[in-house]
């Protein structure tokens, strides 16, 4: 029932209750009264008068107490059975709602929003406990997409951190050339080069809100300019060490070249901290993918890395360094550029990370 309806249908019953009690009582009353003498005259059918039989002080007594039970029952009876029914009101169809409200907002208030609010009768307040509850599922996606939001922007910050540290390398050691006079003609093609790179992801890295949405850029490149740049940064990042570069000799092909660099600088610098002597770095083509495998000699991936993929802001006991935002990160822009990134150990040689990237090729 309705609140309202409940309300009027629970105060008639108990209001007739207490008016059938009052009859009884009126009734029971009537009859010990009948029991004493009630005093008086009697006058006879030929004229006489008879004088009855009156109560004595106990019996006025008596008489007069049931009179006053008559008049008290007839303010107290009525007015109970309304009491009675607000009572029965309360616990029948406010005490289980109340509570269950009180219960949710204190649960709110302690930022507890995985329950659920039962809805124990189909009326106003049971609307209202339905409607209590939508309001905090809605609170409740809410909070799950701030959470979101805010792990994304701290994905984003760390690999946008994380990211600018490789061509900030390259240009310190460009520099450093400068400064020692054994630049060429290349190393200011290079600083030039980088600098681009660097105010184009910073731009682009302000305008997203996700790692997944960074633009992909599409322009030409030749093998020859990769080449030369995959040489030159493997050369800053693990200049001690021996290192091979292959590439194919002629060609053009159609690809953003900021994030190809940017995969290839996070790999030869997870490759450059564990190798012992040496670094491969293999680009082939295979239909209209790109393919840049970076292998080094040092002890490989964790077992764990390899299973799962690697995460951001994960933590392994060995060799965590091998599991951070670099491969994430080119993680996320190889799938952006439509490849995947595979790392694999190979017996004898030590870890291998292989990138994808789907391409066009210039005709």
């Amino acid at each position: 029932m309705e609140l309202k309806r409940t309300f009027l249908v629970l105060s008639a019953f108990c209001v007739l209750v207490a008016l059938l009690l009052l009859g009884l009582v009126f009734m029971i009353c009537n009859s010990i009264s009948s029991f004493f003498p009630s005093g008086g005259i009697e006058i006879l059918a030929d004229g006489s008068i008879v004088k009855l039989e009156a109560p004595t002080e106990a019996q006025q007594n008596i008489l007069s107490m049931l009179g006053i039970i008559q008049i008290v029952s007839c303010i107290a009876l009525p007015m109970g059975g309304l009491t009675l029914s607000g009572v029965l009101y309360y616990h029948i169809k406010l005490k289980q709602p109340i509570s269950t409200l009180r219960n949710g907002i204190s649960r709110i208030q302690n930022h507890d929003l995985d329950f659920s609010m039962p809805v124990h009768f189909d009326d106003e307040l049971g609307q209202l406990c339905a409607a209590f509850d939508t309001m905090r599922e809605e609170l409740l996606k809410s909070n799950q997409e701030l959470w979101r939001q805010a792990e994304e922007r701290k994905r984003l910050n760390a690999a946008f951190s994380h990211d600018l540290r490789n061509p900030i390398t390259v240009l310190k050691g460009t520099v450093k050339l400068l400064r020692q006079g054994t630049a060429d003609e290349q190393a200011i093609d290079r600083l030039e080069n980088y600098t681009l790179r660097i105010e184009q992801y910073v731009e682009a890295m302000s305008s997203i809100q996700r790692l997944g949405q960074m633009p992909v850029r599409i322009s030409e490149c030749s093998y020859s300019l990769l080449h030369s740049e995959l040489e030159e940064t493997a050369k800053i990042f693990a200049g001690a060490l021996e290192l091979s570069v292959s590439t194919p000799d002629k060609g053009t092909i159609l690809l953003d070249h900021g994030m190809v660099l940017t995969v290839a600088e996070n790999l030869i610098g997870n490759a450059a901290r564990f190798a012992k002597s040496k670094i491969t770095i293999l680009v082939e083509q295979k239909r209209n993918f790109l393919h840049l495998s970076v292998t080094d000699d040092g002890p490989g991936y964790p077992v764990e890395l390899i299973q799962s993929g690697p995460k951001p802001f994960g933590k392994m006991k060995e060799d965590s360094a091998h599991f951070g935002m670099g491969l994430y990160s080119s993680q996320i822009l190889c799938l952006k550029h439509g490849g995947t990134l595979t790392l694999e150990n190979k017996k004898g040689y030590g870890a291998t990370a292989v990138s994808s990237f789907q391409i066009n090729q210039k005709p």
